[in-house]
This record gives structure tokens, sequence and C-alpha cells, in this order.
């Protein structure tokens, strides 16, 4: 396990991005033929925060599967196992976006935007947390920082989730409030935000 061939990562770390980015495209794909908002109904702050966060792991990612050492200089010493942990994380996000997209059916958006035929999902992981399509993103990026053995991906996945929680999902509940009222309030109380809820918050 020790003498593990280090480019094995580079071509798991591919494996890993072209699974799960083939179930998001198919399943984005299959709800944009019912109704899509387009990118530019956000507002530009919003776009360009998405693109300041996305771009630098993108870069990350590209370098390390094209040429590695360009970002030795954020490698981080971690043990092989960890590696593997990285890959086995990755990979089981996979089921995890089938059963979130699946669930979400034609209600999948590409902003924080509500459709005109939006409905308030509550069956699958939606009946215990409120933003799975985010969860299982930041466990495969997760993944990837451990497989690729990266503290600066690690950083900026940590970064991610902070400021998509202080940025982007109250921007998106807000939306969810004005759309559905009371019953998103109540939806909200008895759900988690990332993670399942273990006691139901007050009214």
């Amino acid at each position: 396990m020790t003498n593990v061939d280090p480019q094995i990562f580079r071509w798991l770390l591919v494996l890993v991005l072209v699974l799960n980015l083939t179930i998001s495209g198919y399943h984005r794909n299959r709800a944009r033929s019912k109704e899509t908002i387009p990118r530019s109904a956000e507002s530009l702050s919003l776009r360009l925060f998405r693109v300041a966060l996305a771009l630098p792991a993108l870069l990350l990612m590209l370098a390390f599967v094209i040429y590695p050492p360009w970002i030795d200089w954020s490698s981080l010493a971690i043990p092989v196992w960890s590696r593997w942990f990285g890959v086995l994380l990755g990979l089981a996000v996979a089921p995890l976006n089938v059963w979130v997209l699946r669930s979400l059916g034609k209600n999948v958006s590409e902003t924080v935007l509500t459709k005109e035929s939006h409905a308030l999902v509550q069956a699958g992981p939606y009946r215990w947390v409120r933003h799975p399509l985010y969860t299982s993103g930041f466990l495969m990026f997760g993944g990837v920082s451990l497989l690729a053995a990266n503290w600066l991906m690690a950083a900026l996945t940590l970064c991610a989730i902070v400021l998509f929680s202080v940025v982007v999902i109250p921007r998106e509940e807000a939306e969810l409030v004005a759309k559905f009222g009371d019953r998103y309030a109540a939806y909200r109380r008895q759900s988690g935000r990332l993670l399942p809820r273990l006691v139901p918050a007050r009214s």
C-alpha cells in the first residue's frame, strides 16, 4: 500500500470528477427541459462570488492532473490510507448525488431563485436536510482534497462551506420563504441546513 504509484491518484481524481459531473449534468439537463432560470437572472455579485470560489479549485485540480509539480508547494504530508479514504469518499458521493437529484426532479435550479413551477421537496434526503446537494458537493471536494493530498484544496473547501452558509443559502432560503411562506418556515424548523438536525428548532 505504501508503494502505490502516486500517478494513480491523478486518474482517480479524473474518475471522481467525471462520474459526479456526469450524474449532475444528466439530471440538470432533464430539469432544464421543463423550466430554466438563466444565471443572468441572479445578481452580478452572486455570479462573481461563484466564479471566485470555483475558478481556483478548478485550476488546482487541472494542475494536479496535468502536472502535479506545479502545485507541490501546497502538498500535504498525509498517510496513503487517508488518500484512499478520499477516493472512497469521492466515489461514495455519486450514489448520494443520484438520490438527491432524483428527489429534486424538475426543481433543480442553477440559481438561488425559485422556478414558477417550483415544489417544496421534502422527500428523500430532503426529509432531513434542506440543502443536501451542497452537502454532497462539499463531501466530493473534501474527498478530492484528500486524494490529492493538497492543503489548499482543503482550505478552499472549508471556505466554500462557510461562505455558502453565510452568503448563498440565506438568499436561497429567503426566496423559498417568499414562495412557500409558513410551509417552508415549518420545514426549516424540522430539518438541518447541511446535516440532519438532531433536535427540532423551537418555534
